[in-house]
């Protein structure tokens, strides 16, 4: 259950972090050019400094997300085994002597009382 959340969180956090570094423009531009115009809410630093600190939180969150799903992968009660482990143990040895019957039957005896 808990793994699964943490999975989830993962993700979300991947798909974020994606975005802000797309947004970001290594020259000062990206989304920060767009708040240039005369209705500012906040000013071009701001964004910039708005942008870096939620990269490096979603880096952050991403990294303490990962060992913490680590640490909480479902794991066998020891019963389950894999597919091929079961198959590595039932492998048929390609060097074992095959058996053959070591009976010879008796010259001259009946083949069919033998049978019954």
């Amino acid at each position: 259950m808990i793994y699964n959340l943490i999975s989830v969180l993962v993700v979300i956090v991947c798909v974020l972090l994606v975005l802000i570094v797309l947004v970001q423009n290594s020259k000062g531009g990206g989304l920060a050019s767009n708040f240039q115009s005369s209705n500012q809410f906040m000013g071009v630093r701001k964004t910039t400094d708005f942008l870096e600190k939620s990269t490096w939180t979603l880096a952050v969150a991403l990294l303490a997300f990962s060992i913490i799903g680590s640490l909480t992968i479902p794991r066998g009660e020891g019963s389950q085994r894999s597919v091929i482990e079961d198959q590595i143990d039932n492998v048929i040895d390609p060097n074992a002597i095959p058996t053959f019957p070591t009976t010879v039957p008796e010259p001259g005896g009946n083949p069919e009382s033998d049978q019954q």
